[in-house]
């Protein structure tokens, strides 16, 4: 008896585009994934908000400034049936004098607080200082004189963007003398808290002011230089700090005990004389200070207001693990293809057909390695949740691989070529700054061996299958 089996075997050039279309099919898990990271990474942003509510939020500091107010008469021109008229009004302004001198200390211990899941870094905060005071010799430059002055109704004012975070008893002394504090930013409003103050006592002699306090906040904090020359001198038990901001350190020191850092900033790097003029009741200071955090909501601010330049110190966590999955998942192509090829060499140069269905499953298994990757580093932490999903989809791929191409000798290559990507991704993810380079080369090793391993290859031919038995 003699049995015919016929039909047309695929070409190798058709094979290699159902390997493509395939792979393209797969862009859209992908995109998905992407989105799924997006939506944890804003769920856990929530969370650290609700984790720090009432605690206080990302806190930026100013001050101490003296706030003088002073009469001083301002010209208008009105129309009156029909003629123009120019009257004179007496107005009321404020003089800002900022210190000659500001030395900050400040102490910040951090703590982790956790809800579920999710994470967040608070910190209390130990504010000490002192600032010297002096009217400038030159001080008829800013159009103001001193019989014009209302000293007696003077204000020191301290600026803190998150007043929930302050501590119980600020104390602000002035030549040995502790000042009665009051809340808000100054008599006009605004956040932080100010003082009344006589300063009759300025003229002829600078003024001494001591300063402490504690404030409670999360995540970052910032000062906001205003005097002659600022030496602020910050230390943390916190082992990774990042120093942001319009001026970075003079010197500092970091290690897995904490950081050490030391400003030093004087007015002519701020490019602000330390005497200026405003209106009474105008924008207060804090306002113009750029949120510490990108979880901080910016105040309303005047649109003929500066901003306030500052030295910023975030307390980071050591690993973004939102943003690795999200940079890992970019290199879900270079998996697909990478194990769609080698598949595809099996099939076209080794005689093991691969089916449609086999590359899509396949494929469908490494595009799960991202989910597995978030779903276990949301709670294991990155680096054991890669090493967890790669070691289950590695297995996975090589145990089905066996199946199809009916051999285990076949199988272990691809699983150690999965392995391999595994293990190159994860050296990506850690050395950023290379990542393109080693992906070029990667890419570029691949793509030679598939031409000298099929230069031989006709991908226009067509077998015919016949067999007689």
């Amino acid at each position: 008896m003699i049995v015919f089996k016929t039909g047309i075997e695929r070409t190798p050039a058709t094979k290699l585009l159902i390997a493509i279309l395939i792979a393209a099919a797969l862009a859209i898990p992908i995109f998905m994934v992407w989105f799924l990271v997006y939506d944890r990474q804003s769920q856990s942003e929530q969370a650290s908000q609700s984790i720090t509510a009432g605690w206080g939020g990302p806190q930026a500091m100013t001050g101490p400034v003296l706030v003088i107010p002073y009469r001083t008469s301002a010209t208008e021109t009105v129309v009156e049936n029909g003629q123009s008229v120019t009257r004179s009004r007496d107005i009321m302004r404020e003089l800002t004098l900022a210190p000659e001198i500001a030395e900050v200390s400040t102490n910040v211990g951090p703590e982790v607080r956790k809800r579920s899941i999710y994470e967040a870094v608070v910190y209390d905060a130990k504010v000490s200082g002192r600032s010297r005071f002096a009217f400038p010799p030159d001080l008829s430059r800013a159009g103001v004189a001193l019989d014009q002055m209302n000293l007696s109704r003077a204000e020191f004012r301290f600026g803190l963007s998150d007043p929930r975070g302050l501590g119980a008893n600020p104390r602000v002394i002035v030549d040995g003398r502790p000042l009665r504090l009051q809340p808000g930013g100054g008599s006009s409003g605004g956040r932080g808290f100010f003082a009344w103050i006589d300063a009759s006592g300025l003229i002829g002699r600078p003024l001494l002011v001591d300063f402490n306090y504690d404030f409670r906040g999360n995540a970052a904090l910032s000062l906001a230089p205003l005097a002659g020359d600022t030496r602020w001198h910050v230390r943390s038990s916190w082992p990774h700090p990042s120093f942001a901001g319009e001026f970075l350190p003079a010197s500092r020191a970091v290690s897995d005990g904490g950081f050490d850092a030391t400003y030093r900033i004087g007015n002519l790097a701020l490019g602000r004389s330390l005497v200026s003029t405003g209106d009474a009741g105008g924008s207060n200071l804090i306002d113009r200070v750029s949120p510490a955090s990108r979880y901080a909501t910016p105040a309303p601010v005047a649109a003929d207001a500066s901003p306030v330049q500052t030295a910023q110190i975030s307390l980071i966590q050591p690993v973004d693990l939102y943003s690795q999955v999200n940079r890992a998942a970019k290199y879900g192509f270079l998996f697909i293809g990478f194990t769609f090829l080698a598949l595809l060499m099996f099939d076209v140069i080794g005689g093991v057909r691969v089916s449609a269905v086999e590359y899509l499953l396949m494929g469908a298994a490494l595009v799960l390695f991202f989910v597995l990757l978030l779903a276990f580093a949301e709670v294991i932490g990155f680096t054991p949740a890669y090493v967890l999903a790669a070691g289950a989809i590695a297995g996975l791929n090589t145990a089905y691989s066996a199946a199809v191409l009916g051999s285990w000798s076949r199988a272990g290559f691809i699983g150690g070529l999965l392995v391999g990507l595994y293990a190159v991704l994860y050296i990506l993810l850690s050395l950023e700054a290379y990542s393109l380079l080693i992906g070029s080369l990667l890419l570029f090793v691949a793509l030679a061996g598939v031409m000298y391993a099929t230069r031989r290859i006709d991908w226009g031919a067509r077998r015919e299958q016949g067999q007689a038995s």
